[in-house]
């Protein structure tokens, strides 16, 4: 039986059209439509290789992306006299700025004790506890994760990955086996977590029992900088 896991509890397409940005080091208001476009979809493929379920709005976005680049290839109608006609990536832009604004927001909401989102106490402001500081780490989103399972999986010899046809593999038992190698360990590597799997299924099925234990919030992946190893641990109750 395949297993599906529906892409949007992760997150959105304007979140995969933002991760390629800061990926590419791309000025937002001078988006390189077709470069963009071109890892836009592929990603999508990436995604659809790994049988996650996308959710429409990633394929309407898709095709919004089409739609620009075939306007910006179109060529230029010479009327001097008339005004500047205006950029078909200007509605885009402005969504995705937006939604950066938004997403900022959130996420410095989300990072306050669940004490302060919704009840607040009086008290002195806190004060910075001596000694040395924890090691900063940056939360790993799901293309964070795709990009690096890609990479390992086009890393391994193939020859070493060998195929069982009809091989039974149910995703709760892999999802226990995560969590109990968490157990044991303060925080493991993705290779770590995936170098058991001996079969393409069996590493694909790990991947999502991985996404499925993130979608839940039961572990959370880390990175010590953007775009860098991806280490993954418990979460803290």
């Amino acid at each position: 039986m395949s297993y599906e896991i529906k892409l949007e509890v992760f997150q959105g397409p304007l979140d995969l059209l933002l991760y390629l940005i800061k990926k590419n080091e791309i000025d937002i208001y001078d988006i390189p439509i077709a470069l963009i476009t071109r890892q836009y979809l592929e990603h999508l493929d990436k995604l659809r290789s790994l049988n996650l379920d996308l959710a429409g709005e990633y394929l309407l976005l898709a095709a919004t992306l089409i739609h620009i680049k075939s306007k910006m290839l179109l060529p230029a109608e010479e009327e001097p006299e008339t005004e500047e006609e205006d950029d078909p990536r200007q509605e885009l832009v402005e969504q995705l700025l937006a939604y950066q604004t938004y997403k900022e927001a959130y996420l410095k909401i989300a990072q306050l004790p669940v004490l302060d989102k919704d009840v607040f106490k009086r008290g002195n402001f806190p004060q910075e506890e001596p000694g040395r500081k924890e090691e900063e780490k940056i939360e790993a989103n799901l293309f964070d994760l795709i990009e690096a399972f890609q990479r390992i999986l086009s890393s391994w010899d193939q020859a070493e990955i060998m195929e069982i046809d009809r091989e039974k593999i149910n995703l709760a038992e892999k999802m226990n086996e995560i969590l109990s190698s968490l157990e044991v360990k303060d925080g493991l590597s993705l290779e770590e977590l995936l170098e058991g799997a001996k079969t393409r299924r069996r590493l694909v099925y790990t991947f999502l029992a991985l996404l499925e234990l993130m979608k839940q919030r039961i572990i959370k992946a880390y990175q010590n900088v953007s775009f860098g190893p991806i280490r993954v641990y418990l979460s803290v109750a």
